[in-house]
């Protein structure tokens, strides 16, 4: 029996019967909402400014990358970016990480090639990232820039192309590292991974599929010839199906990066948005497991192709959770996030997107998985069938509100009134 408050609120009451409803069916909501609270999400950067960087701001994107829309506000510096996501950061409960692009260093206003950037170019985001307490992700920018013109970057047949990116990806991999080894110092955060994702392809069907392929296979190996601390970084490898300008074939296919990162030992990238609009990353979970240690997931939301649409609560989604809490890969799967959608406000993108996917893995944590797996291991699908439906309908808003005040962060439509206040006193006051 649940001993309830002497003067509780409606959310107090509502945990509460939630709890003891949970309870029934053997599940330790506080369990769930410790683990959930342990759980640090990657946020993408490049959601706060469309995806410019700060290279050169006026630059237009390039290896298929589109931006849609044009809501005011966006972030054009990077200090406007930072207070974007220190904004955010309070809206998401938990405590969580940021994904860097490398575009986004702040060179003081000089021009670095990117196969000349160094740590000193993002010591302002080391700094923050120090003072607010978040791990730091990495990724080379393999795209928009002219050396990136004729389709292919490390799959290229032009060698000084091909070189160029390669010292891109080994600058961005000791950047990586030097992020990793700071932040762990400092925080005790888990290793920066750094992920490699390139737009190489052909917009028609080729003659010859596997120089590509080859080229980028040695490409990698230069990259990755270095070996760096693994307590303090990690390299990542993303596939994709097709790009816009790339629909026919692919360099970097789901395929090759597979085979990649079980040979070389890299962890594997699954972006959800990635694979044939009717193919869910739930279900290649459990299978890249078996052969790799671990995986990064960027969680996307694909609309007919890979249109980086901002994450709702799904079915997509509540598999994607559901996989890795099933098969208890936790420790084993980091969760990225990865779109960009300038038509609505893009901080309220961030939070609405990121809330989700801890909404959809809280809704994992707090499924009767005991007695599902029990069900099924004897045969009884129709019970199995019955409780995961029962399941469905389990009061799990009000645990997530719980989690919420415990963490210190507004709920319900109060989220939308902060983010409307910001956006009346910052955002509508940029040009």
């Amino acid at each position: 029996m649940v001993i309830m408050a002497a003067n509780p609120t409606s959310a107090e009451w509502a945990y509460n019967l939630a709890r003891e409803r949970y309870a029934d069916l053997g599940v330790d909501t506080e369990l769930a909402l410790k683990t959930l609270a342990e759980v640090s999400i990657s946020l993408h950067c490049w959601q706060g400014d469309d995806v410019g960087g700060f290279e050169n701001p006026d630059g237009e994107l390039g290896g298929g990358l589109a931006a849609t829309g044009n809501y005011p506000g966006k972030a054009r510096n990077a200090d406007e970016l930072r207070m974007d996501l220190d904004q955010a950061y309070s809206l998401i409960p938990g405590t969580h990480r940021l994904n860097l692009h490398s575009i986004y260093a702040e060179t003081g206003g000089q021009r670095v090639e990117r196969d000349r950037l160094e740590v000193e170019h993002f010591s302002r985001w080391l700094d923050w990232a120090k003072e607010k307490k978040h791990g730091l992700d990495f990724n080379p920018t393999c795209f928009s820039h002219p050396k990136a013109n004729g389709g292919f970057t490390l799959a290229s047949a032009d060698p000084g192309i091909r070189r160029f990116w390669i010292d891109h990806c080994i600058a961005c991999r000791r950047i990586g590292a030097a992020f990793g080894e700071q932040l762990s110092t400092a925080l005790g955060t888990a290793p920066t991974i750094t992920n490699i994702w390139i737009p190489d392809g052909y917009k028609d069907t080729p003659a010859d599929r596997k120089t590509h392929r080859l080229l980028l296979a040695d490409s990698l190996d230069q990259i990755l010839e270095e070996k760096l601390n693994p307590a303090y970084h990690k390299d990542a490898v993303e596939g994709k199906l097709f790009g816009i300008g790339a629909e026919s074939y692919t360099a970097g296919s789901h395929e090759f990066y597979l085979g990649y990162a079980i040979s070389r030992k890299t962890l594997l990238t699954l972006d959800s948005g990635h694979f044939h609009p009717t193919e869910t990353i739930a279900d290649k979970i459990s299978s890249v497991l078996i052969y790799l240690d671990e995986i990064l997931l960027h969680v996307s939301r694909g609309v007919r192709w890979d249109s980086d649409h901002v994450v709702i609560l799904n079915d997509d989604l509540l598999a994607i959770m559901q996989e890795i809490v099933r098969g208890g890969y936790l420790k084993r799967v980091h969760i990225g996030l990865d779109y960009f959608d300038a038509s609505i406000n893009r901080l309220a993108a961030w939070v609405i997107g990121t809330r989700n996917a801890q909404k959809a893995l809280l809704q994992a944590l707090l499924e009767p998985s005991v007695q599902l797996q029990r069900l099924e291991a004897a045969g009884d699908y129709t019970g199995r069938l019955f409780l995961l439906e029962e399941a469905k309908s389990l009061p799990y808003g009000a645990v997530w509100e719980h989690f919420c005040t415990q963490q210190g962060v507004p709920t319900g439509a109060n989220v939308l009134e902060e983010i409307r206040k910001y956006e009346a006193g910052v955002l509508g006051k940029r040009l």
